[in-house]
């Protein structure tokens, strides 16, 4: 665990540090509870939104390099997907703390989360050292055997892959305390950290991307070591928050920092699902994304990536929405009351599929203008049409599923905080192998004149099938027969006896 000190001014300090009681009475009638869930879901979208402005804004000024080539984009793109496989494994894990914490957050024993959060940081180390580090080294190697024909483009995606590699426990601490303050309803904390992680990226791009201040200008590589610095910036405050007096007061949070096999033990239990689940989609859009459609070329490849991040700008906030679903409905089965959980459920599907719906329309009225951002004047004439064709046509492809990856989104939340998880990642695994990589490859195979375009065609195919497949999964109501404290507990019953503290006996 890394510790950082970060001075706040005396009255931002206090308010995000307030410890508030925590039997504030669950809202029952639909008009309570939909406040309940955008006053919690507020700050965690805020939150997904300023990572979606951090990515957005680093991509655009990639592409300001000058000379203008696609090529930059492409490989801050590939280079980035690669590197946060290993990550989301991590994510996947440590997504549960959020459904402990708010579970015993419902059952009044929120003092018991701390321990989890702990291991969850012990288990990210652990990952950082056996997993992350290890794939620097071998990243060269990755990138050459995927794109041989093009030396500049391995350079540069191995650069960028490199050092976010090197960096990642910064993030991985960053995700581990996010899910305590989500879990125990404190979103203010994360989204305080992610604003002022996002003032020092920006500052930090114009500074390594272009050369400023002295520095020497490392394009894309500078993107990279800015966002490695931001990221240890934005770890600092939850950080500073979590070790408090009054946090260690009233959570523990200081004296539970030893290793607990039992603990850990929970979350690989609840939380190897989802890890799975995140690490496998993200290998096959890391598949998709850099050698499927990176067969037909660097433009199609920088098209690509353009109209991707426009859709991190729709889905990042869903699923900001998503740890917040999980958060109330945690606490909600935490506290006996299964029957609130569909009413909660329903609030978040119709919040996420009216904004993802306006970002579809967007997307196809405006998307001429969306993708001529990242695609400079000065770019080759014949670089500059194609990249703008290519792009649009994905962004009117996008713009059909959006709806459908609303409704996935919000229910993955809504199932993770009920425990169920292995039946929505076993969904996933079969749905994103069969869609996103069997049917991208015979769409490139059978209708090459599409392009990249074909594969994203199976790719809309993917999210519109998971989506109705998790809301069936939903409906059938399996997850009412999830126990997640009471096996927690039973887990850990045997040589506890004689121990009789709150977090011993959790």
């Amino acid at each position: 665990m890394f510790t950082f000190m970060f001075a706040f001014p005396p009255r931002i300090s206090s308010a995000f540090m307030a410890i508030r009681t925590d039997s504030t009475p669950i809202a029952e009638d639909f008009a309570s509870a939909a406040r309940e869930v955008v006053l919690l879901a507020a700050p965690t979208i805020a939150t997904m939104l300023s990572y979606t402005t951090m990515q957005f804004a680093d991509a655009l000024m990639v592409s300001w390099i000058t000379p203008s080539d696609p090529v930059y984009l492409a490989a801050q793109g590939n280079g980035g997907i690669w590197a946060f496989v290993p990550m989301t494994i991590y994510a996947g894990l440590c997504s549960v703390v959020n459904t402990y914490v708010a579970q015993n957050l419902g059952a009044g024993t929120p003092e018991r989360g701390a321990a989890y959060v702990w291991n969850a940081l012990w288990i990210g180390f652990a990952m950082w050292v056996v997993a992350l580090l290890p794939l620097a080294l071998v990243a060269p190697y990755i990138f050459g055997a995927m794109h041989s024909g093009n030396p500049r483009l391995v350079e540069l995606e191995t650069q960028y892959c490199q050092i976010l590699l090197v960096g990642g426990i910064f993030s991985m601490v960053t995700r581990g305390l996010s899910q305590f303050f989500y879990g125990l309803h404190r979103p203010g904390v994360v989204l305080a950290g992610a604003i002022i992680g996002n003032v020092v990226n920006l500052g930090l791009n114009w500074v390594f991307i272009f050369g400023n201040l002295g520095a020497p200008a490392m394009g894309v590589a500078g993107s990279a070591l800015a966002t490695v610095i931001a990221t240890m910036v934005e770890a600092a405050v939850p950080c500073v928050v979590f070790l408090s007096a009054k946090f260690d007061a009233k959570f523990r949070t200081r004296s539970q920092w030893r290793p607990s096999l039992r603990h850990a033990r929970d979350i690989f239990r609840l939380g190897w699902p989802a890890s799975v689940m995140f690490a496998n989609e993200l290998v096959c859009w890391a598949i998709f994304m850099t050698y499927i459609a990176g067969q037909f070329g660097t433009n199609h490849l920088a098209a690509g990536w353009i109209a991707l991040r426009y859709m991190h700008t729709a889905f990042l906030p869903a699923v900001g929405l998503s740890f917040a679903l999980t958060a109330s409905v945690g606490k909600c089965l935490g506290a006996g009351r299964p029957d609130l959980v569909v009413q909660r459920a329903k609030i978040g599907i119709l919040i996420a599929m009216v904004y993802m719906g306006a970002c579809a329309v967007a997307f196809v009225v405006f998307r001429h203008e969306m993708v001529g951002l990242f695609v400079p004047s000065t770019t080759k004439p014949e670089d500059l049409a194609e990249v703008m064709l290519i792009a649009s046509q994905i962004m009117i492809v996008a713009a059909v599923f959006q709806v459908f990856d609303a409704l996935g989104i919000s229910l993955i939340g809504v199932l993770r905080g009920a425990g169920d998880t292995v039946w929505p990642g076993v969904l996933t695994i079969v749905l994103s192998w069969t869609c996103i990589i069997g049917g991208g490859v015979v769409i490139a195979e059978v209708a090459p004149k599409l392009g990249s375009v074909g594969p994203w065609i199976a790719a809309a195919l993917y999210i519109v099938l998971l989506g109705l497949g998790l809301l069936w999964r939903f409906s059938g109501g399996q997850w009412r027969t999830f126990h997640v404290l009471e096996d927690a507990r039973a887990g850990g019953a045997s040589g506890q006896a004689g121990r009789d503290t709150p977090v011993e006996r959790a």
